[in-house]
């Protein structure tokens, strides 16, 4: 069985695959000094052809161990991702098909924005409700690649 273990996510471990979306570091007061605006978190990418859309994804909850095949990417958009609750979830990502993934789990504040072409496992939220806004390409255009190993990983906690 091939495993991997559960890291944090931070902005320095998670640069090569995305942005952490988060409300911390730099910010500036706005509405009469009432709210904090973190500016500019994500570069969203979608392409030439492309527009920015949000969706709505309700997905059913996970647990650890965790066991997956499956990996995709969106060779022509970002793929942005918002919980609308304050769970934390995972994030599995890889360097290309052959390579080893990582798996890291948010602090149930932080949202990502996956960069374009990034390989990455399905949404996995860790506890319910499983809802997510999901900014990313819309197109005329298909913007997803599947790939199923033949050997599944398991996530465990680190």
């Amino acid at each position: 069985m091939r495993q991997i273990t559960t890291e944090p996510l931070t902005a320095e471990a998670f640069a090569p695959y995305g942005d952490v979306l988060d409300a911390i570091g730099d910010f500036r007061l706005i509405n009469a000094g009432l709210c904090r605006r973190h500016h500019d978190r994500a570069a969203m990418d979608f392409g030439p052809d492309g527009r920015a859309g949000i969706s709505i994804f309700d997905a059913v909850p996970r647990s650890l161990p965790y066991d997956f095949d499956l990996i995709e990417r969106h060779p022509d958009g970002s793929q942005a991702f918002l919980p609308m609750s304050e769970h934390p979830f995972l994030v599995i990502v890889s360097d290309g098909p052959d390579a080893t993934p990582r798996a890291f789990v948010t602090d149930g504040t932080q949202g990502i924005n996956l960069h374009r072409g990034t390989w990455h496992g399905v949404l996995t939220p860790l506890h319910a409700p499983g809802r997510f806004a999901v900014v990313d390409r819309i197109g005329t255009t298909p913007n997803l690649e599947e790939f199923r190993m033949q050997t599944p990983w398991t996530v465990i906690a680190g």
